[in-house]
């Protein structure tokens, strides 16, 4: 199967990920989603669950991505984190939201699912922790423990998350609750000064 195939199935796995939800999403219903027949489908992926692993590694490595950051200070370092973690889609079917909470809620049942979250949350707690830190040591911020700075911003953008996609809530207002507390745990706002 092609790049592009794989990557159509990826595509239809969320959109039909997004429509029918976990319990009743099927290989059928992917391929209707899709220029893919369910025969092709299950030729190279044998089960849902491994179909859905593969999806999951690829809506993380795209999150994954926006993660990147070349910026030295850890500053820069800490607002584009939080501009890529709150970054609103331009894409119309974007199905990160949506699939990701279908995903995490079936965590507790696919020990897979559970060990890719844990791994994203070991991420977002990295980039934060290791940004808190070195701004700590260069005296940009304010003492403070930088594993349970990392701890409550994950924890604020998993709560985010929850708030977005089953509230409806905009989630600029969540981002405005974590650097409140970055100001109270660090001293400092993010994008409260540009770096030289």
């Amino acid at each position: 199967m092609s790049s592009e195939s794989t990557a159509e199935i990826i595509e239809a796995t969320g959109r039909a990920l997004c429509e029918h939800g976990y319990a009743d999403l099927t290989m059928q219903r992917i391929a209707d989603e899709s220029s893919v027949t369910s025969a092709a489908i299950h030729y190279h992926f044998d089960t849902k669950e491994e179909l859905l692993n593969a999806f999951l590694d690829d809506l993380l490595d795209r999150f994954e991505s926006r993660l990147a950051c070349e910026a030295r200070d850890p500053r820069d370092r800490l607002t584009d984190f939080l501009d890529a973690v709150f970054e609103e889609s331009s894409s119309d079917h974007d199905d990160f939201p949506v699939a990701l909470m279908e995903l995490k809620a079936q965590a507790p049942y696919h020990d897979l699912f559970r060990e890719r979250f844990v791994e994203l949350d070991e991420v977002v707690r990295t980039v934060v922790e290791t940004a808190v830190r070195d701004g700590i040591e260069a005296g940009y911020f304010d003492d403070a423990d930088p594993e349970e700075v990392a701890r409550l911003v994950a924890t604020m953008i998993n709560g985010a998350h929850v708030r977005s996609v089953a509230l409806g809530e905009r989630t600029g207002r969540t981002r405005e609750t974590i650097e409140q507390s970055l100001t109270l745990h660090l001293g400092w706002t993010p994008g409260s000064e540009v770096a030289a």
